[in-house]
């Protein structure tokens, strides 16, 4: 990897051209850096030529960005922001009285799974406060400044401290009421009459592979709606909305109460695991340890109280 001190010679240029950048003005940012426009453009002037590329056009109208500056805008932006929260994170965690721990989850975890847990959260840890980074799609990698979090790694995975927290297991799932109106989901059927609630990050071809003819779009007679926040879709199944994919992780609470039930006899097991993780690239700090172990027994105890529903379904995996 290029050593990022050979790419940019000077710290002053990037924060310079990151400033003109989102204010368009070279003198707002010389305002700004307290020093005259002319030096704010010798500096955008050089930092174009250690990069060896144009980041701005100069015009009677003004100043604006070039297709480089833009892509490079848009970099900036993120990094510096990311810089920003972290830096800010770490001044609140030296000030605060007790420690502060940040949680990287799915909002359909939290708000379906985690939300009914927190008062015996805080009963088992007074002295802890809590941050969520939360996902409203698909998770992804997870940031090097959260101190725990849920994610799908491989055993070979060697960035994150593991705890296995829940089999990845999928059933279709809806509301008692959806279930009386409409009936189970004929695998083999054409869907008509049925509502299939989609979640923007999920291929389409995901629903065929796993449910089969039902959910074909090409063939099949359902209606669908489509969100891009796996939380609202599993709200509107408790509301009798329609039918989602549920994960056993988010979805074990809602099972376990009766207000979502299995649309259908068919349940997938992957073979994959749910985990908790911690990045190694930060200590792991023995608070974090104890709340990975409590949120592990909690879900536990979830998957064997749905031992019999889990083993009255037909498993494909």
């Amino acid at each position: 990897m290029v050593a990022f001190s050979k790419l940019i010679p000077s710290a002053r240029g990037l924060f310079v051209f990151e400033a003109a950048a989102r204010t368009g003005s070279f003198t707002i940012t010389a305002r700004e850096f307290n020093v005259t426009q002319p030096s704010i453009s010798r500096t955008i002037a050089q930092f174009e030529a250690e990069l060896g590329m144009r980041l701005f056009d100069r015009g009677p109208t003004g100043l604006a960005l070039t297709d480089d500056g833009r892509v490079l805008y848009a970099a900036v932006r993120e990094g510096l922001s990311q810089v920003r929260d972290t830096i800010l994170m770490i001044q609140d965690q030296k000030k605060a009285s007790k420690p502060l721990v940040t949680l990287s989850l799915s909002s359909s975890f939290v708000t379906h799974w985690l939300v009914s847990r927190l008062g015996a959260f805080n009963a088992t840890f007074p002295n802890v406060d809590l941050r969520f980074d939360l996902i409203a799609g698909v998770m992804r990698g997870m940031p090097d400044n959260v101190d725990l979090g849920t994610r799908i790694v491989g055993d070979d995975d060697t960035q994150y401290h593991r705890w296995d927290f829940s089999p990845e297991i999928i059933l279709p799932v809806c509301s008692p009421s959806y279930l009386r109106t409409h009936g189970k989901l004929d695998h083999d059927g054409d869907g008509e009459g049925h509502v299939f609630l989609h979640l923007t990050d999920h291929h389409l071809q995901q629903w065929a592979d796993i449910w089969g003819n039902v959910a074909n779009r090409k063939t099949a007679r359902g209606t669908w709606l489509e969100f891009s926040d796996y939380a609202v879709i599993l709200q509107a199944a408790l509301n009798g909305e329609g039918v989602a994919f549920g994960w056993l992780s988010v979805t074990s609470t809602a099972l376990l109460k009766g207000m979502l039930v299995p649309a259908s006899d068919r349940l997938i097991n992957t073979g994959r695991h749910h985990r908790l993780i911690a990045p190694r690239s930060r200590p792991l700090r023995p608070v974090v340890a104890e709340i990975a172990d409590w949120l592990r027994s909690q879900m536990m105890a979830d998957v064997h109280a749905l031992q019999p529903l889990l083993q009255s379904a037909a498993t494909h995996n």
